[in-house]
């Protein structure tokens, strides 16, 4: 198992995008887990879904979206205002 003591949880994740976020999920295959596979912008459900549908789910079963602001995120990386990934140093 990893170490997840350096990972803490992402307070704000503004995406500079003022419509509402969805997280997405699909399943290819039904013997197969759910994959998240990225996310979408889109100021409903129903919207969020049909843009997911036609980036996302070529031949899937199952298609999953959720709010973004409903997800919990942890990372070890840290986000600069430029959008820079840089890992947090080792305690």
């Amino acid at each position: 198992m990893g170490d997840n003591s350096r990972r803490s949880k992402v307070e704000c994740d503004e995406r500079g995008n003022p419509r509402s976020q969805w997280e997405v999920f699909v399943r290819q295959r039904e013997s197969e887990p759910m994959c998240h596979v990225g996310s979408v912008a889109a100021d409903s459900e129903p919207a969020a879904y049909e843009h997911a549908s036609h980036l996302f789910d070529r031949y899937a079963v199952d298609v999953w979206i959720c709010p973004a602001a409903e997800v919990g995120r942890y990372s070890a990386r840290t986000l600069s205002a430029g959008g820079d990934e840089s890992r947090v140093s080792e305690p």
